[in-house]
């Protein structure tokens, strides 16, 4: 009898580890494809004879079809399918990469952008709506960490892969091959057999439409979002350089300090999710978090520390940066209606592509201003004003009835 009763229960959970491998896969894929074509400008600016700034119209058109396009997949994610728009994506994004290795033209890279941006708005409705509908609710938290944590990794393996690809083959078959990962990795959840994120409400009967997504608390969460984005783009993207013009650190040491930054978020995003399955504070452990790190943060801002007191403070930062993740996935569960999770990540997801299209713009304007302890500094006041805004990140509940 304890057989017959377990069966059920470990297919169950065999079900879920398949859905959280695969859907982590896809994730890990959506950051590595974000690397691929900065990897790999100084090919392209020597074979298209183009300059920066031309590349970098393909980031913006990338930046800005993402922005577009995420809320309206959240849609279809909803609608259609969150499977079906996943597989959908990944073979988009591949195909976008495959087309510009097979024919390389300034026009073809631009379409290149553009359909990787298109895929990239796939990935965090279509993720998060199957595992919220396909993971036990004691182990969410953990999944999200997990699922953030392998995006993480996407970013950290990709210029070592994408230079070991360019290298073997060149240019051209590096972005072949980082293209046919798309397709391959379709195929991957496909044979895992990952399912739809409606599938478990309507097999239950459970699943029926409960009105519009646009809340309050969806509004204030892509603010949220938004800023968590300013925050944390400014020291990736310009820490290195604002170390050394404005604290005289070496290249190797802010390098160093960067990397335990990163490095340090990859791990609080797995402490995170443990910590997320084990309170339902989810703002307040957001809220202290940000305090703590704005504090850090402004410490680096207005003090010259010596290399190894910065590498620590810097790990200590990235350590919280990271812890947030899964707690701030969760509030947008939470605050998402019964049948709305893709739409609901799709809106407040485009918090990151508002942040990923002003961040270089502003920290790249105070750099050339002379300004270097300002992107720590402003990065600090961003997580600052995100404290303010966490006790609106959740719901209100209805009163109860008085008797």
């Amino acid at each position: 009898m304890v057989d017959i009763l377990a069966a059920p229960q470990q297919a169950k959970t065999d079900s879920a580890l398949r859905t959280l491998t695969g859907i982590s896969v896809a994730h890990w894929l959506s950051h590595f494809h974000m690397l691929v074509l900065p990897m790999l400008f100084p090919f392209l600016k020597e074979r298209l004879g183009v300059g920066y700034v031309e590349l970098g119209v393909a980031l913006t058109v990338f930046g800005v079809v993402s922005a577009v396009i995420q809320a309206p997949l959240g849609y279809l994610v909803d609608h259609a399918g969150a499977r079906k728009i996943l597989l959908l994506g990944l073979c988009i994004g591949g195909m976008g990469l495959i087309l510009l290795g097979i024919h390389l033209s300034y026009a073809n890279l631009i379409i290149c952008g553009v359909l990787l941006g298109i895929a990239n708005g796939v990935y965090h409705p279509a993720d998060y709506a199957i595992l919220s509908a396909h993971t036990d609710e004691a182990r969410m938290g953990r999944a999200f960490g997990i699922h953030t944590f392998a995006g993480y990794l996407g970013f950290a393996v990709a210029p070592a892969l994408v230079a070991a690809l360019v290298t073997v083959g060149g240019g051209q078959a590096a972005l072949i091959a980082c293209g046919a990962l798309g397709p391959l990795i379709a195929l991957l959840l496909i044979v895992l057999a990952v399912p739809d994120a409606r599938a478990q409400r309507e097999d239950s009967g459970e699943y029926k439409s409960q009105g519009g997504v646009i809340t309050p608390a969806l509004m204030v969460l892509t603010a949220f979002f938004t800023l968590l984005g300013l925050s944390t783009a400014g020291i990736s993207n310009f820490g290195v350089v604002a170390l050394m013009g404005g604290y005289g650190a070496t290249f190797s040491i802010a390098n160093m300090a960067l990397t335990a930054y990163l490095g340090a978020s990859a791990v609080g995003v797995l402490v995170g999710g443990y910590l997320a399955d084990h309170t339902q504070r989810h703002g307040q452990v957001a809220a202290v978090c940000f305090a703590a790190n704005g504090i850090i943060v402004a410490v680096v801002a207005y003090v010259t520390l010596p290399a190894i007191t910065l590498v620590a403070t810097m790990t200590l930062g990235g350590f919280l940066s990271g812890m947030i993740a899964p707690s701030r996935d969760m509030l947008v569960r939470n605050a998402a209606p019964a049948d709305a999770a893709g739409r609901a990540f799709g809106i407040v997801s485009t918090g990151f592509n508002f942040a990923a299209m002003a961040s270089p713009l502003l920290f790249g304007w105070i750099m050339d201003q002379n300004m270097p302890h300002w992107v720590f500094g402003l990065s600090a006041a961003f997580m600052i004003v995100t404290v303010v805004l966490t006790p609106f990140t959740e719901p209100r509940k209805a009163k109860a009835p008085q008797p």
